[in-house]
């Protein structure tokens, strides 16, 4: 590459960050969220509904022994892998108020894109997927109350659409910071719907014949394979947070121990209603359990209603969270060229366009296990996974001693080779998934 090429990058990347400036001025001058804050943040952004109720399948397309195993493993790394990136949010002495920015400090211009590219997709992804987990629930309480109606009347793209239209007004809320109530009350919840669906699913399993459950992997070799990749992204999906950075910036000093105060808690709670749900899910169920475990519940009822309800509210506020890497694109490339019209006339034009294409991608192709395998390889593996363990042998604090240093930075290489192994299988898988879904099923299909 020419120097003048590499001089362009900088400037593009330079020109890119322009409206991120008064981010920084404002971390300067300090957050105002507490550990909990951060703690509610963060299991909004993780422990949705739409991440762990597809964990039961996930089990049932690996197998108890490898299913586990992987779960355990995506667990420890993504917590690790979040204290690594909480840990270099001021590494060189500046605060970086976003993943983006924290690249481009570590790597230059190419972690800036990097992180830009790979945290759109997981943005987009995450938002497409949960919509369509939102319109699962929603109408799963219609039919509910309406069991003869045969889904004529109202299709599950009513519901996705009335969704859409309600993050629409979620959406004119400025920043993170002033999510903090919603995302209490999700967190609130996360709870809610762990209890709720853990509960009804021991439940089920109890009245179920557990000589008729089995654990069998189900098809040819070839879906076996297959399915088995899918099911590594999801998992991947499940512990995506492409947000931290972000949300740090909302903290209160001292930043770094509120937020690995936040971040752990947050971590017991996601073990807590993950492995839970994950194991309850797969031993109730065997291998005919479905990929949005939800619909795989019979009775009682009225549990059943309350753990879709639950499902919904946490949804709203991931969905937010979510919008928010795309709504500051918006900001940098509309906004900030265009200071005649008022903010929130900006505002509401580009949140409207956002969420009718997110709302017409979700509507069009209900795909919500396709589109979780997907989201998690190619949105969330590299930047959870895969770029904490090259920012901290690039720019953490190794130890002095060089047994542990050498041992320290053979486990971060390890790490990121694997997961690049995991995410590129799992793309591969999901994309076999879409293709044959897509052969199976029409357009705006009412799943």
């Amino acid at each position: 590459m020419s120097p003048t090429r590499g001089g362009a990058q900088e400037d593009q990347a330079g020109e890119a960050d322009s409206v991120d400036r008064e981010a920084i001025s404002g971390a300067a001058e300090g957050g105002k969220g507490t550990w909990r804050h951060a703690a509610f943040h963060v299991v909004t952004t993780i422990a949705t509904p739409a991440a762990y109720a597809p964990l039961p399948f996930a089990l049932a397309s690996l197998g108890w022994p490898l299913g586990v195993c992987s779960l355990v493993i995506g667990t420890l790394v993504t917590w690790c892998s979040s204290l690594v990136v909480a840990s270099l949010w001021q590494w060189n002495g500046e605060k970086h108020t976003s993943y983006r920015l924290l690249a481009k400090s570590i790597f230059g211009p190419w972690g800036y894109w990097y992180v830009s590219f790979f945290q759109q997709v997981a943005s987009v992804g995450n938002n497409v997927a949960i919509q369509i987990a939102a319109g699962t629930s929603l109408k799963a309480v219609y039919m509910h109350y309406y069991p003869a109606d045969d889904g004529a009347a109202v299709t599950l793209q009513h519901f996705i659409l009335l969704f859409g239209a309600f993050e629409i007004f979620l959406s004119q809320l400025p920043d993170i910071h002033s999510l903090r109530w919603v995302n209490a009350t999700c967190t609130a919840s996360t709870i809610g719907f762990a209890v709720t669906a853990i509960s009804v699913t021991l439940y089920e399993g109890h009245r179920i014949d557990r000589k008729e459950v089995g654990y069998s992997l189900q098809g040819t070799t070839t879906t076996k394979i297959f399915r088995g990749f899918n099911a590594l992204g999801t998992i991947a999906f499940s512990f995506g947070d492409a947000m931290l950075p972000e949300i740090q910036s909302t903290i209160r000093e001292p930043v770094r121990r509120n937020m690995y105060k936040g971040v752990s808690t947050a971590y017991l709670l996601i073990v807590m209603s993950y492995w839970t749900l994950a194991f309850s899910g797969y031993w109730s169920f065997g291998s005919e359990v479905q990929p949005y475990i939800l619909s795989s519940l019979t009775a009682p009822a009225w549990a059943i209603v309350m753990a879709n309800l639950f499902a919904v509210i946490q949804i709203t506020g991931c969905f937010q969270i979510y919008c928010r890497p795309t709504y500051a694109y918006f900001e940098e490339h509309i906004q900030a060229k265009n200071t005649r019209r008022k903010a929130w006339v900006w505002r509401l034009m580009y949140t409207s366009v956002y969420m009718a294409a997110i709302t017409l991608v979700a509507a069009a192709m209900p795909f919500f296990g396709d589109f979780v395998s997907v989201c998690g390889a190619v949105g969330f593996t590299p930047l959870d996974f895969v770029l904490p363990a090259l920012a901290f042998l690039k720019a953490g604090k190794l130890p002095k001693n060089p047994g542990l240093r050498h041992a320290i930075k053979a486990l971060g290489s390890t790490v990121t080779v694997l997961f690049c192994v995991v995410g590129a299988l799992a793309c591969i898988g999901a994309i076999r998934a879409i293709v044959f879904d897509i052969k199976t099923y029409k357009f705006f299909h009412d799943m």
